[in-house]
C-alpha cells in the first residue's frame, strides 16, 4: 500500500525540457497510510455500531469526514 501511496504523491516537475519525479518524504507517506488504515477502522466501527445498537453514531462519522476531507487535501495539494 505504501507503493501505491507513495507512487500518487510522486511529482513530475518539467526542468530544461526534462521531466524530473520528486518523491514525497517517508513521514508524508507514513501519514496518509496512517490515516487511511485509521479510515477504515473507523468505518469498521461504523458498521459494527450500526448492527450491534441499531443506531447511527454522529461522532464517529464526523471523524470519517474529517478524515476523508484530510487525505483529499493532501492528495490535491501535493499534486499542484
Amino acid at each position: 500500500m505504501k507503493a501505491l501511496i507513495r507512487k500518487a504523491l510522486t511529482r513530475t516537475v518539467r526542468v530544461k525540457k526534462r521531466e524530473m519525479e520528486i518523491p514525497p518524504s517517508d513521514r508524508l507517506v507514513y501519514g496518509v497510510s496512517f490515516a487511511i488504515y485509521a479510515l477504515f477502522g473507523l468505518v469498521g466501527l461504523q458498521i459494527a455500531h450500526l448492527i450491534v445498537l441499531r443506531s447511527w453514531n454522529n461522532e464517529v462519522f464526523t471523524v470519517i469526514s474529517g478524515l476523508i476531507g484530510t487525505i483529499t487535501g493532501i492528495l490535491i495539494g501535493q499534486r499542484a
